[in-house]
């Protein structure tokens, strides 16, 4: 009988330790879950710095090996916290833990004492660095005033370029297109929208992915008639890319809207997110929760949002036949944060408006960067063929 009741002690206290490992771990999956769709819909206040700053010499900068370091072209680096910011240029040598570059210049911060920072694709800071006039100009969203810069066309024009940055960056990003633009006799109008840190905030201070920032670009479409424009296109990158698609289908403006160029543009959020949720080694279950929470009005009691997110109505592989404007998409193979897999699937259901340029080493919203005249000269021929 002794026996029997130890057996059985043991027997139950097991049970009871096997279900609390198991309550650990839907315990512990939860939090991840909560954590990965915050982490999609609140504005970072940091990001990672990825990259080690080794030594810097004269007109030269030793940086860690990385996927970024490593890529040929222009970029910005930004190193102490977003406190400093320099310019690097092509790649002089490199073995498999470190690369030499040109150093192009430092913007400001003191470089020679930073450890570590992280490439961007920004490369121009403020408008004044191209040379041309522009204008410091304030668009009234829905929310309240916008800023954004205004850079004329170098003769009177109709012809508008309204430049729509992606998640987690400001308008700066689109100063790389405004030269081309202007050659071609556009005016470009580069805009803010909600929650970027130049706009008012939202509410829940939370990105809707596109779902709600297309009523910033609604707003600056319609001030952009009021100074002269006719004919518009729209630029978006990344999440700007998912943006601007929505503005093009359910704006009451649309008509204007002559074409869209995207660069590394978010086509379909549930692609790109499962692709993270790999990215990040998330189990194909967890990145469906993830995706479940920020859609649905259950998941709003942990993430804060004011409304869930509509996927299925920022998934234009589904939406392909809704489109109407010729559309120029370009993506890099090695994104890296957009997978390629939904632009080729948009291209391909719609050969009848989109002009499909897929590169192979540019990596996310850097094309511009790596190959520039490629990227200029893929944007004018398009340009100059538009109805």
């Amino acid at each position: 009988m002794v026996r029997r009741y130890a057996a059985s002690r043991i027997a139950a206290i097991a049970g009871i330790g096997m279900g609390g490992a198991l309550v650990a771990t839907v315990i512990a999956a939860a939090v991840v879950v909560v954590v990965f769709a915050r982490t999609v819909i609140i504005p970072p206040r940091v990001r990672e710095q990825d990259v080690k700053i080794l030594s810097v010499g004269a007109g030269t900068i030793t940086l860690s090996a990385t996927l970024d370091s490593l890529t040929p072209g222009r970029y910005s680096l930004w190193f102490d916290n977003e406190a400093g910011h320099a310019r690097v240029g092509e790649i002089m040598s490199f073995t498999a833990t470190r690369v030499s570059r040109v150093l192009l210049d430092v913007d400001f911060g003191d470089l020679t004492k930073a450890t570590r920072g992280r490439f961007g694709g920004w490369f121009y800071l403020r408008p004044r660095e191209l040379g041309y006039p522009f204008e410091d100009v304030d668009i009234d969203t829905p929310l309240g005033p916008a800023p954004a810069w205004l850079v004329p066309a170098a003769e009177g024009t109709d012809n508008w370029v309204i430049q729509v940055h992606g998640r987690a960056v400001r308008r700066s990003e689109a100063l790389r297109a405004v030269p081309l633009f202007r050659e071609a006799g556009y005016t470009s109008l580069l805009i803010s929208y909600r929650n970027d840190g130049d706009a008012p905030r939202s509410i829940d201070h939370r990105y809707a992915l596109g779902d709600t920032e297309w009523h910033d670009v609604d707003a600056a479409v319609s001030w952009a008639l009021t100074r002269g424009a006719k004919k518009i296109v729209l630029m978006g990158w990344s999440m700007g890319g998912a943006t601007v698609l929505q503005e093009a289908t359910r704006s009451a403006q649309a008509g204007v809207i002559r074409g869209i160029v995207l660069d590394s543009p978010v086509v379909n959020w549930i692609t790109a997110l499962e692709y993270q949720g790999k990215a990040n080694r998330l189990p194909g279950a967890l990145s469906r929760a993830v995706i479940a929470t920020i859609s649905s009005d259950w998941g709003r009691v942990v993430t804060g949002q004011s409304q869930s997110i509509d996927l299925a109505r920022l998934n234009f592989v589904e939406r392909a036949s809704e489109l109407t404007q010729p559309i120029l998409l370009m993506h890099s193979l090695d994104d890296g944060f957009v997978p390629v897999t939904a632009s080729r699937a948009l291209a391909s259901a719609r050969p009848d408006i989109v002009t499909y340029e897929e590169f192979t080493t540019a990596r996310h919203t850097k094309l511009w960067n790596y190959d520039a005249t490629r990227w200029n000269a893929t944007i004018s021929t398009w340009l100059a063929r538009l109805p």
